[in-house]
């Protein structure tokens, strides 16, 4: 049996404590059925379920596991600082500053080599260069998208997005799969044509 590290275990467990704060950061984005507003904690272990799931429709061949793991961690930042709506202009305008001071508080608690490991996973889903970070990227994107479309737009119309808004956002979905973004393309057609997401900017200025 492996002598246990008790310094190293105690920043581990310490590490797993604060994580579980992440259940408590509740984004935009409602449950299917039009039940509550998902927490953070569910958005990832969703989006990493949905890489195993569709990972036969990304561009190119990555690796699942690194994925996967990219998946769960990407947003435990935001235990700091909070969750930022991806139409949020104003709010976007700090969140690097917010979210690079929570990433040195929080990855600072695991041993050094796992906080470098994590860290750089982190940052490698934020860069969204590789083929992991850009699928990564697409079940962000997509995640919500679905949960939007299974609720009949109801946080489209909350906030009062316009087609320009998501197409711009999903420019990405596009670079991590080609045939995810035609699926989202053609739930934003249905939308606009039911009326939950406004086709035009100029619209949804009208209706505020």
């Amino acid at each position: 049996m492996q002598e246990i590290d008790q310094e190293r275990l105690q920043q581990q467990l310490d590490f797993i404590l604060e994580i579980d704060k992440e259940k408590n950061v509740f984004r935009q984005t409602h449950l299917s059925g039009g039940g509550r507003a998902e927490n953070d904690a569910e958005h990832a272990w969703h989006m990493a379920v949905m890489m195993a799931l569709l990972s036969e429709y990304a561009n190119d061949d990555f690796d699942l596991a690194r994925g996967m793991l990219m998946c769960l961690i990407h947003d435990i930042v935001e235990i700091d600082a909070g969750d930022t709506y991806a139409y949020d202009e104003q709010a976007k305008t700090t969140q690097n500053d917010r979210e690079e001071k929570a990433a040195d508080r929080i990855f600072g608690l695991l041993p050094e080599d796992q906080a470098q490991k994590f860290r750089e996973l982190f940052e490698e889903f934020d860069a969204g260069t590789t083929p992991e970070a850009r699928f990564a990227r697409v079940m962000d994107n997509v995640q919500p998208v679905l949960l939007n479309d299974a609720n009949g737009g109801g946080d489209w119309l909350r906030h009062g997005v316009h087609r320009g808004q998501i197409e711009k956002r999903q420019q990405k979905t596009k670079q991590g799969s080609r045939s995810l973004y035609q699926l989202v393309e053609a739930i934003i057609d249905r939308n606009v044509a039911a009326g939950h997401i406004a086709p035009d900017e100029s619209k949804t200025q009208k209706q505020e």
